[in-house]
């Protein structure tokens, strides 16, 4: 089978054929309809040697949605053909965490050679992927397999990031998202269908402003250096209650605590690299509280495939067929990704 897979660190992903995958023990094989591409994938694509306890090669793809195609003889909750979007974040299947659906927050994270599918583990940037058990899988019933795949990291980990600070955002509170891309433009979704709140939208984009309108964003902006006060004024002069960094720079983060107010929630999903300084009173909102929160839950991906079923979320999506990656990979690198990225095979 055709498959996407990573050779060497720092180089580009290679076009090859591998034998597929048969299931045994508790695994699932899984015929991939669509995997999504996403800046998580740049970033282990331009690892340096070392950086990460990957070993190599492995096929990238951490979205994925397909359906099940063979299981192995101890694998139960399924049936072959039933239609499943995969839950990226696959930890030790030992401890209390991975226990209760929580495998973003495994435990044993730290001692494990990967992290998921697509991160250390064969994932679905390929015709089929094999999946370790049938816990690490959500039925999607009708939905279609592009709207499903990014679901599984583009929805599941702002809806994850919402979750934590929804008990803050009642009627009359304000959100501002920062950064509108794969994840930002269904973090607004994300927003208008589980909160009450009004949600302001940053981006360096005029097109991804457009897109947080189409998402339901009730104020857009460009981040210039006025956007602080300009957000500020939309939110009735007191601050936002709540922000969501999608970027994570110095930038964006120095715009996150500069329209937070006092009390608020900052939940940095980014990894921009950017760094909060805590140096002296009054230099950071008092009593506002951080949060860096890691994709989502496994019961929490049940949730954000029943908002997409019931027409609550859409992905804004660009297709592309699995043999033009490095084409879908290059526009992601420029910026110039509508949405998220999908790949389907070909």
């Amino acid at each position: 089978m055709r498959a996407l897979r990573l050779t060497a660190w720092g180089e580009p992903p290679t076009q090859t054929e591998v034998e597929r995958p048969v299931p045994h023990g508790a695994e699932v094989l899984v015929r991939v309809e669509a995997t999504g591409l996403c800046h998580s994938d740049l970033h282990v694509i331009d690892a340096a040697a070392g950086a990460l306890p990957y070993r190599l090669p492995f096929t990238l793809g951490h979205e994925v949605a397909g359906r099940t195609t063979a299981l192995g003889p101890d694998a139960d909750g399924l049936a072959v053909g039933d239609r499943v979007v995969l839950y990226g974040p696959w930890g030790c299947g030992a401890c209390d965490r991975c226990a209760a659906g929580r495998d973003n927050y495994c435990d044993r994270r730290g001692a494990l050679a990967w992290h998921g599918a697509g991160l250390g583990r064969d994932g679905g940037m390929a015709e089929y992927v094999l999946v370790p058990s049938a816990r690490h899988l959500v039925p999607i019933g009708d939905l279609s397999a592009d709207q499903a795949a990014p679901l599984s990291d583009a929805g599941l980990t702002p809806y994850h990031a919402v979750a934590g600070l929804r008990h803050t955002l009642g009627k009359g509170t304000t959100t501002a998202v920062i950064g509108v891309g794969g994840l930002g433009h269904l973090a607004v979704q994300i927003l208008r269908a589980t909160t009450p709140s009004r949600v302001l939208a940053v981006d360096v984009r005029e097109e991804a402003l457009a897109l947080a309108d189409r998402s339901g964003a009730d104020f857009g902006t460009l981040l210039r250096t006025d956007t602080a006060g300009v957000l500020r004024k939309r939110s009735g002069g007191a601050g936002a209650d709540a922000v969501l960094d999608f970027v994570g720079t110095t930038e964006t983060l120095e715009l996150a605590t500069g329209i937070l107010r006092p009390g608020g929630e900052l939940a940095v999903v980014g990894s921009g690299g950017g760094r909060l300084t805590v140096s002296k009173p009054g230099a950071l909102p008092p009593g506002f509280r951080l949060s860096l929160p890691f994709w989502g839950t496994r019961p929490e991906l049940a949730e954000v495939v029943a908002l997409a079923r019931s027409g609550a979320i859409r992905v804004e999506t660009e297709p592309f067929p699995l043999s033009a990656a490095p084409e879908a990979i290059g526009r992601l690198r420029g910026g110039r990704v509508r949405g998220r990225a999908v790949l389907v095979p070909d």
